[in-house]
């Protein structure tokens, strides 16, 4: 489907499910469901109520549904499989691929899952409860077995043969992975080099040996990690004899990026779309809480600050009208540098142990930030007050508060991770705390210096 008649389909089908139930045509509604993608009709169901997704999700045929329920949140997914009948929620997840299928059950518990995998094919439901077995955000969970293995001594032809007869069932096709006769991994045959070499040739001669491979209790920002530095298709993992166990793809590693990207951002700004969603308020509110208090107690100091020059604000009272200003610019700049050090953590770009190489080039990044924020402050300042030395200390305020946000906004990520805390959570209420002390105390400090001059 093209771009314009795909927008036009997406666009009559939220104006259908607009609609009450009894005034849209249902007809019309299912044509539409069976053209456009899953995830889009997943997209659409996440903002329905609940019964109405259900019963939009009923119109579906059980391979697109399936598709749809691998895509929507844990909640609604829970929702759609819970109540939809026996016999069709089992042949859902028969369809997807075993590693999603264990995605979807997981979010259940093993006492309400235990029933649905009693449904499933005897095989299928062994396989599930293996990738159950591993820990949650492991290579384990994320791997799937669905793919060729063949022996080093299976020729070219014999090869061809085996992808031909089973291409249908196969999670990927790109690869051929080649074991020995006690199914540990011995090497790796992209489907390329088959095609190039001569039909009667044996694989074990043309295969790539002794294949990069990691333990399934790898975390899987790991596994994502080394996808994207070598650029692979798929990873494969095995036990500690070395047995393959199966395979990360790279489709499952894209959706680890992304879902740690938005958890990560999520935590950045104090809230969590998932945690918000699986929990009660005061759950949430319990979570969030600590770090709050800790953010409010380091601000008591900023108070402290403004409290012992109390006496300079009230003879230059137009001091006040700059503090929110150097406070909200330099906030954005340590968030800012948060982040990208955050980010830098889960993808490996930032280590702990180049902490000093990181933090040095945030300094240098922040000083060019603060210098141009500063002089056009100062300047500001200068023309509002009419007075040179008012600038002078308003632009002195924001190029030190700026550096000392950028720096708190690299350094805080990093000290928390090397505590065992998550960077996400901590980074951004502390950096804005530290900052405000640090840029009112210079802000005041140098106005109180320079008072017989602003006065």
């Amino acid at each position: 489907m093209r771009t314009g008649t795909l927008t036009v389909a997406l666009e009559r089908l939220g104006a259908l499910l607009a609609l009450p139930a009894d005034e849209r045509d249902a007809s019309e509604l299912a044509d539409l469901l069976r053209e456009v993608h899953p995830s889009d009709v997943a997209a659409r169901l996440e903002h329905l109520e609940l019964p109405r997704a259900l019963e939009v999700f009923g119109l579906l045929d059980d391979d697109r549904a399936a598709e749809t329920l691998h895509e929507v949140s844990p909640e609604t997914g829970r929702y759609l499989l819970e109540h939809s009948p026996r016999e069709r929620a089992v042949n859902m997840l028969d369809i997807l691929p075993m590693d999603d299928a264990a995605e979807v059950v997981s979010e259940f518990g093993p006492p309400r899952a235990e029933p649905i995998l009693a449904g499933l094919p005897s095989s299928d439901a062994a396989e599930v409860r293996e990738l159950l077995s591993y820990p949650e955000q492991t290579a384990g969970r994320l791997m799937t077995d669905n793919v060729a293995l063949v022996s080093p001594q299976t020729t070219v032809a014999g090869v061809l043969d085996v992808l031909h007869r089973k291409a249908d069932t196969l999670e990927t096709v790109h690869e051929v992975y080649v074991v020995d006769p006690g199914e540990r991994l011995v090497g790796v045959c992209q489907i390329r080099r088959l095609l190039m070499a001569q039909p009667d040739r044996p694989i074990g001669e043309i295969m790539v040996h002794d294949p990069l491979t990691v333990p399934p209790e790898t975390d899987q920002q790991e596994v994502a990690r080394i996808i994207a530095r070598y650029n692979f298709l798929a990873l494969p993992v095995t036990d500690d004899a070395g047995r393959f166990l199966g395979i990360v793809t790279v489709d499952d590693v894209i959706d680890v990026l992304v879902e740690e990207f938005n958890e990560d951002y999520m935590r950045l700004v104090g809230s969590d779309a998932e945690e918000m969603e699986r929990r009660t308020p005061a759950q949430v509110a319990r979570l969030r809480l600590p770090w709050l208090i800790g953010t409010m107690v380091i601000e008591l100091f900023a108070g402290l600050v403004i409290a012992r020059f109390g006496g300079v604000l009230k003879e230059v009272i137009l001091l006040a009208s700059f503090m929110p200003v150097i406070s909200a610019v330099s906030g954005n700049v340590g968030l800012q540098a948060a982040a990208i050090v955050v980010r830098g953590l889960d993808t490996g770009h930032v280590s702990l142990g180049g902490w000093v190489r990181s933090v040095g080039k945030e300094i240098q990044t922040s000083l060019l930030l603060a210098m141009v924020c500063g002089a056009l402050l100062g300047a500001v300042g200068a023309a509002w007050s009419r007075h040179l030395p008012f600038g002078v200390v308003i632009g002195a305020a924001m190029i030190c508060s700026m550096m000392t946000a950028g720096a708190m906004g690299t350094l805080i990520p990093m000290l928390s991770k090397r505590l065992g805390f998550d960077p996400a959570t901590t980074a951004g209420p502390f950096e804005t705390a530290f900052q405000d002390v640090v840029g009112f105390t210079v802000f005041l400090w140098l106005a109180s210096l320079l008072l017989h001059w602003l006065a």
